[in-house]
């Protein structure tokens, strides 16, 4: 594993940023991959001529990202070992991002709208018997009738999230639950203004219901015109 130092900190360039270069550049080259073991942290503080602290702050960074792990007492570096990406890590971090982006919610809902036809046709291609169990369970807690709105936007982001995740593409989950999440919040907000609130509730139920019903019977046509217009027509209701 080739151990060439990047450029050393410059004008605003904090040392521990030049350490999460060098993990960054060996990811990207292929000279780090997932098992692989970082250089104690002795020698990369020498080998990178930054101080020791600095190599600590950009594992802690890098633990925080999801990119390490690090188990105490294993070796100088304490066993700092590159990981696979979790999804909680991806997630959080694409939520806050688009979070605070402000991002134009047209812009997010149209990115929503096609990473939610991918999902609808990758899960109607499966066997729903196996797939849709957490579909069903939130809609059935969505039909409460004593649930309030709060509970139902919750069982609402959870159908789109467990929809998304039975497709088994994981990045278009982590995206979905990223942008589904980071809607929680304003969604929320315009249930509470809603004067009409059973009219509305009773939509977005027989939305769900009929998108569920095309995916379980294999319709693939079907569920991506049902799910981007019940994004649509959801989104217009809300934001008036």
């Amino acid at each position: 594993m080739s151990t060439t130092p990047p450029p050393p900190p410059g004008p605003g360039r904090r040392a521990f940023e030049v350490v999460l270069d060098w993990v960054e550049s060996r990811i990207l080259a292929g000279d780090l991959s997932v098992g692989d073991v970082l250089p104690a942290e002795r020698e990369l503080a020498q080998t990178l001529e930054v101080s020791r602290a600095a190599v600590r702050e950009a594992v802690r960074a890098l633990q925080a990202m999801g990119v390490v792990r690090s188990a105490v007492g294993a070796g100088g570096a304490g066993g700092t070992t590159i990981t696979a990406v979790p999804s909680r890590a991806l997630t959080e971090l694409l939520q806050l991002h688009v979070a605070l982006a402000n991002f134009p919610l047209p812009d997010v809902i149209e990115v929503r709208i096609a990473l939610e036809r991918l999902s609808v046709r990758l899960v109607a291609g499966l066997d729903p018997d196996e797939h849709l169990s957490d579909v069903r369970a939130a809609l059935d807690v969505m039909a409460e009738p004593t649930l309030d709105r709060q509970g139902f936007n919750d069982a609402d982001t959870a159908f789109h999230v467990a929809l998304a995740t039975a497709g088994g593409n994981r990045l278009a989950a982590d995206l979905t639950t990223a942008i589904r999440e980071s809607l929680r919040l304003p969604i929320l907000d315009r249930f509470r203004s809603l004067e009409e609130w059973d009219e509305v509730v009773h939509r977005l139920r027989a939305d769900h219901e009929a998108i569920y019903a095309a995916v379980a019977r294999h319709d693939i046509e079907e569920a991506e015109r049902l799910m981007e217009q019940h994004i649509r027509s959801a989104w217009s209701r809300l934001d008036r």
